[in-house]
C-alpha cells in the first residue's frame, strides 16, 4: 500500500515525517502495532531507527488520518476497530466506489478500459498471499490497490476519487483481518475482480456497481464472521464465504 502523506508530487523528495508515516501505517494495518496499543515515541524512535521530531509528525499525521488517536497528556494509541467502525466504512465505500465507478462507466474511453484491462491481468498474475502461516503478498497488495484506482479512473470527479481513495485506505486493516477467517481460502477473489471487468467493459453499470457492493460486503463478512467466534469482537474481525470456486492463491478482501 503506497500512501504519500507529502501533498507533493510522487517523483519529489520525501519528508523523513512522511516515510516514518508510512511506515507506522504499513504495521497498523498488518496488525504488527495491534488496535488500542499504545505508541510511545521513544520506543518508535528505536524502532524505527529515526528521531524523536519526525516521529512525532508523523504519527499526528497518523492522528489526523483516523488510524491513531491523541489521548490527552497521555500521548497516542493506535485507533480502536469495531463492528460499528467496519460496517460504517464499508457501506460508504460501497456508495462512494459505486458512484465513481458509474461515472467511469459513461465517460471512460478505450484507452480507459485498456488501462482497466490491464490493472486486472497484473493483480490476477500474482499470488495473494505468501508464507505459512499464509499473510498477504505486499505485491498482490499494491497491484490489488491500482486495480481499484484504475477502476475509477474513468470517473469525472476528483472528489470521488480522493474519497474513495481515503476509505479503501481505512478498510485495509480489515482487509489483512479478513485472512485470519478459516474459510478465507474459500474466497475466489480473481472472479469477483473477473466479473467486475466484465460487466466495465460491457458498460453494464447496474450490475458492475452491485458486483463492487458485493466484492466489498464479502471482506466484512469474512471479518465480522470471525469475530463472533473470538473473545475480542472488536478487534479481531470475522469470516463468511462467496463465490464458487477457490484457489489458494486467490483469497483476501476487497
Amino acid at each position: 500500500m503506497d500512501i504519500n502523506f507529502d501533498n507533493t508530487d510522487s517523483n519529489s523528495p520525501r519528508t523523513m515525517a512522511s516515510v516514518l508515516a508510512d511506515a507506522i501505517l504499513q504495521d497498523i494495518v498488518t496488525g504488527v502495532l495491534p488496535p488500542g496499543s499504545k505508541l510511545n515515541i521513544r520506543e518508535l524512535a528505536e524502532r524505527y531507527q529515526a528521531g524523536v521530531i519526525p516521529l512525532r509528525e508523523a504519527v499526528s499525521r497518523l492522528a489526523m488520518s483516523g488510524f491513531v488517536e491523541a489521548e490527552d497528556q497521555r500521548g497516542f494509541r493506535v485507533t480502536q476497530i469495531s463492528r460499528e467502525d467496519l460496517e460504517d466504512v464499508t457501506s460508504v465505500r460501497q456508495g462512494i466506489e459505486s458512484e465513481a465507478l458509474r461515472d467511469a462507466i459513461e465517460s471512460g474511453n478505450l484507452e480507459w478500459e485498456g488501462s482497466v484491462l490491464a490493472a486486472f491481468h497484473l493483480v490476477n498474475s500474482l499470488p495473494t498471499t505468501i508464507g505459512e502461516p499464509p499473510r498477504m503478498n505486499p505485491a498482490w497488495e499494491r497491484a490489488h490497490d491500482n486495480f481499484h484506482m484504475v477502476l475509477l479512473a474513468g470517473c469525472r470527479s476528483k472528489w470521488l476519487k480522493h474519497f474513495a481513495v481515503t476509505l479503501r485506505t481505512q478498510t485495509a486493516r480489515y482487509r489483512h483481518m479478513s485472512l485470519r477467517n478459516q474459510h478465507a481460502i474459500e474466497r475466489d477473489v480473481g472472479k469477483e475482480h473477473e466479473e467486475i471487468v466484465k460487466a466495465v467493459l460491457a458498460r453494464d453499470a447496474d450490475l458492475a456497481c452491485k458486483l463492487l457492493r458485493d466484492h466489498f460486503s464479502t471482506t466484512a463478512k469474512l471479518v465480522l464472521e470471525r469475530a463472533d467466534h473470538t473473545d475480542a469482537p472488536q478487534s479481531t474481525p470475522q469470516g463468511a464465504t462467496t463465490a464458487a470456486a477457490s484457489a489458494r492463491k486467490r483469497r483476501t478482501a476487497a
